[in-house]
């Protein structure tokens, strides 16, 4: 049995039309990301807002059953989440500044500069539940 190959042209892009797209998306890439470089630290900063309001409830639950505020997160059973720097995938690490019988207040810092200036995120909250960025990143 004798096989006949057909020579057939098959319709493809050729490399010099690939690196022209190449380009045009790099290109389109850079100009979008300065841009979007404010949403990308908002939706960052979601992550100190929603482990600061856990730590703000737990902090309650233990000035309700012990009449003041813990200084550590063992004593209510908080576990920071492992941030860039330890290996893991938080933005922030945080810490409690300042805890007594009727106050405290933690703090989230974030552990890489979001949009390359030089500053680094903080937010803080308080016993009253005051949630507020003290450094703009």
């Amino acid at each position: 049995m004798k096989l006949k190959y057909i020579n057939k042209k098959v319709d493809a892009f050729n490399l010099q039309e690939l690196l022209v797209v190449l380009v045009i998306i790099g290109i389109l890439v850079m100009i979008a990301i300065p841009n979007l470089m404010p949403q990308i630290t908002k939706a960052k900063a979601i992550e100190a807002k929603i482990q600061l309001n856990q730590v703000y409830g737990l902090q309650k639950n233990f000035f309700y059953l012990n009449s003041k505020y813990a200084d550590n997160f063992n004593d209510i059973d908080f576990i920071p989440p492992t941030n860039l720097k330890q290996g893991g995938t938080a933005y922030y690490s945080y810490e409690i500044i300042d805890a007594s019988t009727n106050s405290f207040k933690a703090r989230a810092t974030a552990v890489s500069d979001f949009d390359g200036d030089g500053t680094f995120n903080v937010w803080e909250i308080d016993q009253d539940k005051r949630l507020k960025e003290v450094v703009k990143d």
